[in-house]
């Protein structure tokens, strides 16, 4: 139930403004809501008398029924003056597949973005059943206010029973703010997703340091919410013999909505190539003994069309920046090739790997952990090891492997 505190309520008429589904007029000299609000909470965010509140009782089993389908956010990024859908998001779309197919319910993908929205037909080639176009000016760039504003009012009418998001940084900001706009539970930085026997989503992380895999449901609410960490799941093959289903969400927003904006936006090169995109990557660990010994490990990488990376362990001691750190605190990937020098193989670095096709240890320590993970095991000191492995490499290797 919406309830309006009339006695500090001064009718500035921001959260009309904020409201996208126009559900408050004035009725007299009252702010009043009509059968159009769907709770999203809009209003409650916009108002700065803090007048307006929901109170939101728990659903009984009949009322969660009413919940159906998948929803994945697909979050998009620009490239050549386009708004494209991030790769995470295909692989949300194949693990969405699964679950909804799962459910016996259908699979949607909802993309917010401006007139340069661009390749959403891929979003069903991909598993999505349908795609909610959400467009609008302001939604061209990522506010934290606009986007929230727009999902709960998606999320309101549409009533799915699961919605993903990819632990990106939007993501991992976005979620929270649905989420608790709604008064839902979220489970984040998910690497597995299952449906039990009951319907119920099995949100799977890691916890107390990575030290222990949680299994996490929210039976009480709808939708359940998660946010995925990128690389952790495939991405499904294109089926160009999929219907292609795009239907436009009208969005009502004003900019009296939204506390900040973009001014500016500055790219920090980091020197090295994206990990979280790369099909090869060469990690180094502590066992390296030295930042002078990274240098084979960086000419293996990019022989092999690569990317260097590391373990926190060197990370917090300055050899490479947090951008190439592999791991729970740092980035999940999932090359072709993973190889590991010097890297003993601790749960928080191998929850961010493990989704790697092949992997190469090399280790002084025979029982290392990571050999338990490994393809292929190397006993041996990896700084002798690895110039000797860059001798054997043609310079042109890098063209082969593409």
């Amino acid at each position: 139930m919406l309830t309006i505190d009339h006695e500090i309520c001064n009718r500035c008429g921001l959260c009309q403004k904020a409201c996208p589904f126009g559900a408050l007029s004035l009725a007299g000299e009252r702010v009043a809501p009509d059968e159009r609000c769907t709770l999203c909470g809009a209003c409650v965010n916009a108002c700065p008398q803090s007048a307006i509140s929901i109170a939101r009782r728990q659903a009984s089993p009949e009322e969660l029924s009413r919940y159906r389908g998948v929803f994945v956010w697909a979050e998009c990024e620009a490239a050549e003056g386009l708004l494209h859908p991030r790769r995470v998001v295909y692989e949300l779309l194949g693990r969405g597949r699964a679950l909804s197919d799962r459910l016996g319910q259908p699979l949607t993908a909802v993309v917010l973005g401006d007139d340069r929205l661009a390749g959403l037909e891929r979003l069903c080639r991909h598993g999505a059943d349908r795609v909610l176009a959400c467009r609008h000016e302001l939604l061209g760039r990522y506010t934290t206010d606009a986007f929230a504003t727009v999902l709960a009012a998606v999320v309101a009418r549409e009533k799915p029973a699961v919605l993903l998001f990819g632990a990106t940084p939007n993501g991992r900001d976005l979620a929270p703010r649905v989420a608790a706009r709604l008064r839902l539970g979220l489970t984040a930085d998910c690497t597995g997703l299952e449906i039990d026997a009951s319907g119920q989503l099995v949100q799977t992380r890691p916890a107390f340091g990575g030290n222990i895999m949680a299994s996490i449901v929210a039976p009480y609410t709808r939708p359940q919410c998660a946010t995925v960490r990128p690389n952790v799941f495939t991405t499904l093959p294109a089926d160009e013999r999929r219907t292609v289903c795009i239907e436009e969400f009208p969005v009502q927003l004003a900019r009296a909505a939204i506390r900040t904006r973009v001014v500016e936006t500055v790219e920090i090169p980091c020197g090295e190539a994206k990990i979280e995109e790369a099909r090869v990557i060469v990690a180094a660990g502590r066992g390296m003994g030295d930042p002078a010994h990274l240098e084979p490990l960086r000419r293996i990488a990019q022989r092999l069309g690569g990317a260097l990376a590391g373990s926190r362990a060197i990370v917090e001691l300055g050899w490479i920046p947090h951008t190439l750190q592999v791991g729970q605190s740092g980035t999940t990937v999932g090359p072709d090739l993973y190889i590991a020098a010097g890297i003993s193989g601790a749960i928080q670095h191998v929850v961010g790997m493990s989704s790697a096709k092949r992997v190469v240890a090399i280790n002084t320590d025979p029982q290392a952990p990571i050999f338990d993970l490994a393809d292929l095991g190397v006993v041996g000191d990896a700084r002798a090891i690895l110039p000797r492995l860059l001798d054997l490499l043609p310079a042109a290797a890098c063209k082969e492997t593409r």
